[in-house]
């Protein structure tokens, strides 16, 4: 079963705590800066490993994350 994640760049304020505890590692830092000038997380899983485990969600103090989960 698979997943994707969705992060509201605007929410994100950097900490990235998210990059720590995704087991696959498919949480990365953007280059772009949003509005309130913080460097957000950004989702790139080009091969589909993603599994909705829902961790990076679970980490972020700012609920800045969204988790899709295919249904099977």
């Amino acid at each position: 079963m698979g997943g994707k994640i969705v992060i509201d760049r605007e929410l994100c304020k950097g900490c990235h705590l998210c990059i720590t505890v995704c087991p696959f590692h498919l949480l990365q830092v953007s280059n772009e800066i949003n509005s309130k000038g913080y460097h957000p997380a950004k989702f790139v899983d080009p091969e589909g490993k993603c599994t909705g485990c829902t961790l990076c969600a679970l980490m972020c103090p700012e609920i800045a994350i969204e988790v899709y989960k295919e249904k099977s």
